[in-house]
């Protein structure tokens, strides 16, 4: 076990390293990689991301090259490479790498393709005192990172204890985290952020104890070590689990809710800062927390500036034509004609409204990369990079031609009455022929299997479900008739545009669904930096 010194105290100037582990495409290395101290400096340094799936590696890979450059100083064909241009048609990111060697081995050795388990450990640990070299080159240094308890979450929950209840006690995804309690015990480092899933308040034993106190219990006190760790609640300000009794109400303290901290997203999530005793004392306190504001940011302030696509027609051969074909349709169809005999007159003229506007965009369905003057209605400087001169991964998805009638209706919904509607709220011809609708309108449950992401209010919740359809992201904009991008998943998870996702898209879109929001890293990597500078005083 690394045996923690007493911290010196910091100045601005130190570097102070960072490794992530289950680093997904990078959201949370992102959002401490771009935080500059209030001299101007950026003191997060990512030293050592680890991911196992190929694409998400691949797009750490990628990001990782980027940031070896000062802003400014990326090279061009960096953004040629983003754009698809010919000298690069059919390249890899291995390829783009080739035009700066020296950056493209610091970038290879900080992205590194492994799953983290007990027979790598060795390695695992190598590399990471390889990374912050002779304790203590370093006054301080910060592991990041959610052990992924996707099968936590309330959907996966329901799901998976439904269908096979042994299978759900057994998933190897819950224990993961025991390897992050093993990094700790071994390397103490001096802080760190734990994110998962909100949904673990609510998970149990077998015997029926709450795995978030014991796994919070253990992070306190890194089995196999004598390390003491203070748990700190983000949205909070000073509050921290020295004071907590550990019932349901005081768990929920370490949910963030993003949408009320400048996120425009209601992304919940539950999120730890352990800072070591033994290295700043145990007399701790959280002087900053993170802010809110008084105005949620909105899906349209996000990605209304994003060119207006179509969504492809599947099933037939597509063609702008048939696509537009299909959405007029809807105004003679027998749903409509139950809608306004039903009370919903009112949606029924929002159908009519945005079948004339539906017509075949300068961009059609988009693609790897779409020129366009981008304009977000806020942290214009943070998404956009005029290099690059527009978005990269905006193309759409296709959509059965009933599914496109449905989308039509749920986003004019939305925009008559201002909120999505539940499967109840369907003109009967317009309810898909399958059973679990018949179930979902019985018992409730997934009852909102379509939704729209409403233009004026934060979107829902970003998830790794995205990858697989589009019904429950679509878009407010009922004219395009159709669900998110990669790109608008990613605004809305606040990825800057330069922020290229590699692999097939439905792998863009699990990338996406499974990060950290950058914008709020960054302001994580605020708090963090506030503590470590101040003794945590």
């Amino acid at each position: 076990m690394a045996q923690p010194l007493q911290i010196k105290q910091l100045h601005m100037t130190d570097i102070v390293p960072v490794v992530d582990i289950f680093a997904g495409p990078g959201g949370l290395g992102e959002g401490f990689a771009a935080f500059e101290s209030p001299k101007g400096s950026r003191p997060f340094r990512i030293r050592l991301s680890i991911e196992m799936d190929e694409y998400a590696h691949r797009t750490l890979l990628l990001r990782a090259f980027f940031r070896q450059f000062d802003p400014g100083c990326v090279p061009s064909a960096y953004y040629e490479y983003l754009r698809g241009e010919s000298r690069w048609a059919g390249a890899t990111c291995e390829d783009l790498l080739e035009v700066d060697h020296s950056a493209a081995a610091r970038a290879r050795s900080e992205a590194w393709r492994e799953e983290l388990r007990p027979s790598i450990a060795d390695e695992v640990d190598r590399r990471i005192r390889l990374t912050l070299g002779p304790r203590r080159k370093h006054p301080a240094w910060v592991l990041v990172g959610g052990p992924p308890c996707q099968a936590y979450s309330l959907v996966g929950r329901a799901r998976m204890l439904g269908k096979d209840p042994v299978a759900f006690y057994k998933d190897k995804r819950h224990t993961l985290y025991r390897e992050y309690l093993r990094l700790l015990a071994k390397h103490a480092p001096s802080v760190f952020i734990m994110e998962n899933v909100q949904g673990l308040l609510s998970a149990t034993t077998k015997t029926g104890r709450r795995i978030f106190e014991l796994i919070t219990r253990d992070l306190q006190r890194p089995p196999g070590s004598t390390l003491r760790y203070r748990l700190f609640a983000l949205s909070l300000d000073g509050n921290d689990s020295h004071t907590l009794q550990w019932s349901p109400v005081d768990a929920r303290q370490f949910v963030v809710k993003s949408e009320r901290h400048g996120i425009p997203q209601a992304r919940h999530r539950l999120i730890v800062l352990g800072v070591l005793e033994s290295e700043f004392g145990s007399n701790l306190r959280l002087s900053r927390h993170l802010p809110t504001y008084g105005r949620m940011i909105a899906c349209r302030d996000a990605i209304g500036d994003l060119p207006r696509l179509r969504s492809g027609v599947s099933r037939e051969k597509d063609s702008p034509e048939r696509w537009k074909t299909a959405v007029a349709s809807a105004s003679r169809s027998e749903w409509l004609e139950c809608a306004e005999a039903n009370g919903q007159s009112d949606v029924a003229a929002a159908v009519r409204r945005a079948v004339e506007r539906a017509t075949i965009p300068r961009n059609d369905r988009g693609g790897r990369f779409v020129q366009c003057d981008a304009k977000p209605r806020f942290e214009t400087e943070w998404y956009v990079d005029r290099k690059l001169d527009g978005v990269c991964n905006h193309e759409s998805r296709s959509h059965r031609p009933d599914d496109l009638h449905r989308y039509l209706f749920v986003s004019s919904f939305g925009h008559a009455r201002k909120y999505s509607p539940d499967l109840s709220d369907f003109p009967r011809a317009l309810l898909p022929a399958h059973t679990n609708v018949s179930r979902a309108l019985k018992t409730g449950l997934f009852n909102d299997r379509f939704r729209v992401q409403l233009g004026g209010e934060p979107a829902t919740t970003i998830t790794s479900h995205i990858s697989k359809d589009g019904h429950y992201y679509i878009h407010f904009d009922a004219s395009q008739c159709r669900s998110l991008t990669v790109r608008e998943a990613a605004r809305i998870q606040t990825f800057p545009d330069n922020y290229f996702f590699e692999g097939p898209r439905t792998e863009q879109y699990r990338q996406v669904g499974n990060a950290v929001p950058p914008l709020l890293a960054r302001e994580i990597a605020g708090i963090v930096w506030n503590g470590i500078t101040s003794g945590w005083r």
